[in-house]
């Protein structure tokens, strides 16, 4: 196979294969033979090797994954790299980022594993784009816009249609059961009996539905999390409005789906019109609960509970989420340091800073508030990483979640 070809599913090494290539490639001419009886060390040392080999590599690197790919190990950047590509992507924003049909800008990794300027378009031929700019490549990307992730109203389920609370409901995309089918009692539109599990339909009185992310915590008190959209309305919410669950489209309602009220939220600055942007950070709201109304683990179909101790992201890394309306989904990090033009309804809002995930399958409207955590092994598993928060028909948007924990100091209240 030559160098820089990839490998793809039907023409793939076995296991133990895939560990001799590893050993090819970490001690060239090296003669390997993999011992009969799979010793310990033996055992060891393919895990190791396949980590350095395969590990950041496809959908589910690594000696027991699937849906991988093999390519040639890449070069890490290194921390000046990444302040010289931002530099770059500020500069480039100037240019580009007013502009009909940018969608929005981030840094991400090229083919040859090097940082690149990566520009997202609405729809293809929105715009020129330059070969190289201050000394990096110019990827373009038709993403389609980026809009908020709270349900429409068009999608309300069986529940309010007239099925009694607490029914289960069609199942939701990305769930593993076949369209039209029965949900089971895990389907994360339903009503949850108290204390409600994080990663199921929630929202203000007034706003359709979004996802509860995660149950955080004071030494004070506990809290719903969610986006401002979901909790506080688009800033049109007043602190101390009823927080329902299920949301509103899918059949919550006041006061007997009432699991807290809000209490505090990051208002959102829009557009004063386009393209007269100010920058946000974070779409993130807060409401005050009771560890008698709010758990905080996902139902038994998703990946459980998050751990306490959140992970800044980085390029590559495999992220997992639980959302109302795609379930427990995977994918990986496919930018950093997003500013991006994200649509609410009748008004636009610019954020900086932004995660981008990679996949149309990743998230969908209702899926508004879920936690993006790490999906990795051991200590590295469940990490908080970013708050969803909108997306587009390729790509997810989320704000680094320590963003979002230092605007309330609060902590994610999770497992150690």
């Amino acid at each position: 196979m030559s160098k820089g070809k990839s490998l793809e599913r039907g023409g793939a090494p076995s296991r133990f294969g895939r560990v001799r290539l590893a050993w090819q490639r970490v001690w060239p001419g090296a003669r390997f033979r993999f011992p009969r009886g799979l010793p310990l060390a033996a055992l060891l040392l393919a895990l190791a090797l396949d980590a350095v080999a395969f590990g950041m590599i496809g959908d589910h690197g690594g000696l027991f994954g699937g849906g991988w790919r093999f390519a040639p190990l890449l070069p890490s950047p290194r921390q000046h790299d990444f302040a010289a590509a931002f530099s770059a992507q500020n500069l480039l924003n100037q240019n580009l980022i007013d502009r009909p049909g940018v969608a929005g800008t981030a840094v991400a990794l090229g083919p040859d594993g090097r940082l690149v300027l990566k520009v997202m378009l609405t729809h293809a031929g929105a715009a020129a784009l330059p070969a190289r700019f201050d000394g990096h490549a110019v990827l373009g990307e038709v993403t389609g816009p980026f809009r908020a992730y709270s349900a429409s109203a068009s999608e309300a389920s069986s529940t309010r249609s007239g099925a009694a609370p607490g029914a289960a409901v069609a199942s939701p995309a990305g769930s593993g059961a076949p369209p039209g089918a029965a949900a089971n009692t895990d389907d994360p539109r339903r009503s949850f009996p108290r204390p409600v599990p994080i990663g199921v339909s929630t929202g203000q009185v007034d706003v359709t539905a979004g996802t509860i992310g995660a149950r955080v915590a004071t030494d004070d008190g506990v809290f719903a999390l969610s986006n401002n959209h979901v909790f506080a309305n688009r800033n049109q919410a007043d602190v101390g409005d009823p927080i329902l669950q299920p949301g509103r489209v899918d059949g919550g309602a006041h006061p007997a789906d009432a699991i807290g009220v809000l209490h505090d939220f990051e208002p959102i600055r829009f557009c004063q019109p386009f393209p007269i942007c100010p920058a946000n950070r974070i779409d993130a709201a807060i409401a005050s609960t009771t560890v008698g109304d709010l758990g905080k683990a996902t139902p038994g179909n998703g990946y459980g509970t998050p751990r306490s101790d959140p992970m800044e992201a980085r390029l590559g890394l495999a992220v997992q989420k639980y959302g109302r309306t795609t379930g427990h989904t995977k994918a990986r990090i496919t930018g950093i340091n997003a500013t991006i033009n994200v649509g609410f309804g009748d008004g636009t809002a610019r954020f900086s800073g932004q995660i981008v995930v990679g996949g149309g399958d990743f998230s969908g409207p209702g899926d508004s508030g879920s936690l993006v955590v790490s999906d990795g092994m051991g200590g590295n598993d469940r990490r908080p990483v970013g708050l969803l928060f909108a997306g587009s028909p390729t790509s997810t948007l989320a704000n680094p979640i320590g963003l979002v924990l230092d605007r309330f100091g609060v902590r994610i209240d999770g497992s150690e």
